[in-house]
């Protein structure tokens, strides 16, 4: 297991941020104590274990482990970052999780998250579907399994597959197109969705329409949801080939594909991202939003976004972390760093000895 670090660009993006709809929040301190403000920040990237397979989803638990699912392998692991080990997830849930899944392409055993009682769900990839499982941890082994959510459309592209538990305690289930556009301006069809259900997958009160789980719409595929202090939820977009995106998400709100693919949709009724970038830039998978800022993994680009919240709206988009390669998943920790995942091994990309790696990420103004 090997430790690194290394100083990280500071560039910025091309494209800068439009204007925020709503207030922001005051800027949340740094590991160090220092206000994190709209301005240029520096980060240093270590190694706390390495020799993931493929690493998609990433959870922290209430005892400050972490929870990370192996896509190709069909695994969960857990990683125990003061000892820095790795321990697999064994027991009945994890071997019927394990048995149903089948990794295709962008495929597998993707997204994980952890309810407030403990319970675990994980988005799986099968013969027939995408579905949204559940079970409970007893330390390192997986009880029995329940399915929360199936029929979601499946493919070897575009499959989705982020989950997470709003501040209304209610699963925001993300799901791509699976390569037909046309699902994802169905309110009928769970492509190209973000869904919003309850733990036993019936749709969550308050959605727009009563008897669906669909929380928006227009999506192509989503891979990453948070949530700001006051509230407001962001998700990150992989767009064609054209431009990625961060949204501001509303409920009922339609975001345009394949209509439209970045800015320019307004006119059509379409919602507007807050922030875009060069598909060569980014390819945004996992999204974590903190006090100060909205912080993208991005796969090709191979480095992470931060979009700084500035006044009454966003700032220019710096990009960290650029000596690592591909970069999966991102999550705040409550001391104010960062997790995050590389995925050099998930088929497109080049990886290192070691590789794949979680790294913990310590920001600090510049």
């Amino acid at each position: 297991m090997g430790v690194s670090s290394a100083p990280e660009s500071t560039t910025p993006a091309s494209t800068p941020a439009s204007p925020a709809p709503s207030p922001v929040p005051t800027a949340s301190p740094g590991p160090a104590g220092e206000a994190l403000g709209s301005g240029p920040v520096e980060a240093t990237a270590r190694t706390v274990v390495d020799g993931l397979d493929a690493p998609w989803g990433l959870a922290v638990l209430d005892d400050g482990r972490l929870l990370v699912s192996l896509r190709d392998e069909a695994r969960l692991v857990l990683v125990d970052p003061s000892a820095r080990t790795t321990t697999p997830v064994t027991g009945p849930g994890a071997d019927q999780i394990r048995s149903e899944t089948r990794p295709d392409g962008e495929g597998g055993l993707l997204g994980v998250a952890v309810d407030e009682s403990g319970q675990v769900f994980v988005y799986r990839t099968g013969s027939d579907d995408n579905a949204v499982l559940r079970a409970r941890l007893d330390g390192d082994r997986l009880g029995e399994v329940t399915t929360v959510l199936d029929g979601i459309p499946r493919a070897s592209n575009h499959d989705g597959g982020r989950l997470a538990f709003g501040p209304d305690g209610y699963l925001y289930v993300t799901t791509g197109d699976a390569g037909d556009t046309s699902r994802a301006q169905d309110p009928g069809s769970l492509g190209g969705k973000i869904l919003r259900v309850t733990a036993d997958g019936e749709p969550a009160p308050g959605n727009p329409d009563p008897g669906s789980p669909v929380w928006s719409l227009g999506h192509r595929n989503v891979q990453g949801l948070g949530w700001d202090p006051d509230g407001r939820m962001f998700a990150s977009e992989l767009g064609q080939s054209t431009l990625d995106e961060v949204n501001l998400i509303e409920p009922g709100a339609n975001y345009g594909w394949p209509d439209v693919e970045g800015p320019g949709g307004g006119d059509a009724g379409y919602v507007d991202p807050i922030a875009w970038w060069p598909t060569s830039q980014a390819s945004p998978s996992g999204l974590a939003v903190t006090g100060d800022a909205v912080y993208v993994a991005g796969l090709r680009g191979e480095r992470l976004w931060r979009v700084p919240f500035e006044g009454e709206g966003f700032g220019r988009p710096q990009d960290l972390v650029r000596d690592h390669g591909r970069l999966r998943a991102v999550v705040a920790d409550a001391d104010g760093s960062l997790w995050v995942l590389t995925n050099n091994t998930d088929g497109r990309g080049t990886p290192a000895e070691g590789d794949d790696r979680l790294l913990r990420v310590v920001l600090r103004p510049s």
